[in-house]
C-alpha cells in the first residue's frame, strides 16, 4: 500500500499536537495517581494488553493518551522495548497463587470450595447519581470479618479431573528453564504457532477482539460450547533466582486472572486454558475458548488460530486501521485514473455503436 509523507511543515505538526493537547487539557502526577488509584481494571487491561506490569507507568500512558486504549497500550510497549531484561522469573505454580476470588460453573462443591471474592456480578446495575448531586458518594458499610478467614491456597480443579479420570493425566517433566521459552515480544509468529506463543499472544490480546470471536463461537459459530471449570483472581509472586547464592526469592506480587474451561467428549473433558496479568474475567474466559476451539482438527474459520492471533493483536490491528488516514494520493489517483480509461473506453465503444446504427439505418433507407 503506497502513500506519500504529509506536507504540512514542522510547525503545523507541532501544532496540530498542541491543539489535540488542549482539548485534552493538562495533567500532573497527582492525575496520575488518581488514574491508579481509582481504574484498577482499566489499569490492568492496559498492563495486561502492554505486556508490561508497571502500575504507574500504564496510568501515565492513559494520561497522555487522553484515554485513548490503543494509544496507551502503544506507549506502554514503546516503553517497555527500551527497558533491558535483567532476569527470567520462575514458573508460577497455579496451586500456589494468593487467591482472592475462585469461582467454578461446573461444579458446586469443588475443592477448597467456592471464593465470590470482588465481584459486582451480582449486583444490580444502577448509576450513582446522587454522586453528581452531593459531590460525593454514599457512605458504604465496611464489610464484615468473617468468622473463618477463607484460605489463601486452593488446588487445582483440572487437577482434581485428572485424578478422578475426567480428564487425561499429564505427563510428568522437569519445569521448563524460563530463559528457553519462545517469546512472542522478540520472535516473530509462525503457525502453526508453539505452544507457548499462542497463548502469550491471547494473554496480551485486545480484550475486544478475544470476547468478539469468543463470543461468535459461544453462539454457535464454533465447534464448542464450554463450561467454566474455574476463573481465579489472584496475586502471584514474582519469584527470581539469586545469580550468586542461587536462592529463591519474592521481587513482588503481580495481580493475574487465570481461567480454565471444559467441554465434554466421549473420552472425558476437553480443557482450554488462559490467563493474563491484571483482573481480567470475561477476557480470559473467551480467550480460554478460543484456546480449545483452535485446538480442533477443523474450526470454524474465524476460530483457526492464524485468524486469532493475528486479528486480536491491538497495536498492529489498530495501526494498520489508522494507517488508512494517511495520505494515500498515489494509490487513490492511480484508481481514478483506471476508472477514467475504462469509462473513456466505454464512451468510446458507444460512440462506435451508435456510428454503426446510423449507417445501417441510413443504407436500408
Amino acid at each position: 500500500m503506497a502513500y506519500v509523507a504529509t506536507r504540512g511543515g514542522e510547525k503545523a505538526i507541532q501544532r496540530a499536537e498542541q491543539l489535540y493537547r488542549a482539548l485534552n487539557g493538562a495533567f500532573d502526577a497527582d492525575f496520575v495517581r488518581a488514574i491508579e488509584r481509582h481504574m484498577p481494571y482499566l489499569m490492568d487491561r492496559v498492563m495486561g494488553e502492554g505486556s508490561l506490569y508497571a502500575p504507574e507507568m500504564a496510568a501515565l500512558a492513559l494520561a497522555q493518551a487522553g484515554g485513548d486504549l490503543y494509544e496507551a497500550v502503544l506507549l506502554l510497549r514503546a516503553y517497555r522495548s527500551t527497558l533491558p531484561r535483567l532476569a527470567y522469573a520462575e514458573p508460577v505454580d497455579d496451586e500456589a497463587l494468593l487467591a482472592v476470588r475462585r469461582v467454578s460453573a461446573a461444579f458446586k462443591d469443588i475443592p477448597g470450595g467456592q471464593i465470590l471474592g470482588p465481584t459486582l456480578d451480582y449486583s444490580h446495575r444502577i448509576l450513582t447519581t446522587q454522586v453528581l448531586d452531593n459531590g460525593h458518594e454514599a457512605s458504604r458499610p465496611e464489610p464484615e470479618a468473617a468468622e473463618k478467614p477463607a484460605p489463601t491456597n486452593y488446588p487445582s480443579v483440572s487437577g482434581w479431573h485428572r485424578l478422578t479420570g475426567l480428564m487425561t493425566r499429564m505427563e510428568e517433566h522437569e519445569p521448563p528453564d524460563p530463559a528457553e521459552l519462545p517469546d512472542v515480544t522478540r520472535e516473530p509468529i509462525v503457525f502453526p504457532a508453539s505452544r507457548e506463543h499462542r497463548l502469550q499472544s491471547i494473554s496480551r490480546a485486545d480484550t475486544g477482539g478475544i470476547l468478539a470471536l469468543g463470543y461468535a463461537g459461544m453462539r454457535g459459530y464454533g465447534l464448542t460450547h464450554p463450561t467454566v471449570n474455574e476463573v481465579k483472581l489472584a496475586y502471584a509472586d514474582v519469584r527470581l533466582r539469586h545469580p550468586i547464592t542461587g536462592a529463591v526469592f519474592s521481587a513482588g506480587r503481580i495481580r493475574v486472572t487465570h481461567t480454565e474451561v471444559v467441554s465434554t467428549s466421549a473420552d472425558g473433558l476437553e480443557l482450554g486454558f488462559a490467563a493474563t496479568m491484571g483482573w481480567n474475567e470475561v477476557k480470559t474466559i473467551a480467550a480460554a475458548m478460543l484456546d480449545m476451539e483452535m485446538s480442533k482438527p477443523e474450526p470454524h474459520p474465524a476460530h483457526t488460530e492464524e485468524f486469532v492471533l493475528y486479528h486480536t493483536e491491538p497495536v498492529e490491528a489498530s495501526g494498520f486501521c489508522i494507517h488508512f488516514k494517511l495520505p494515500h494520493y498515489v494509490t487513490f489517483n492511480s484508481a481514478l485514473d483506471s476508472i477514467r480509461r475504462v469509462r473513456s473506453r466505454r464512451e468510446g465503444g458507444n460512440r462506435l455503436q451508435q456510428m454503426i446504427q446510423t449507417a445501417v439505418k441510413e443504407k436500408a433507407s
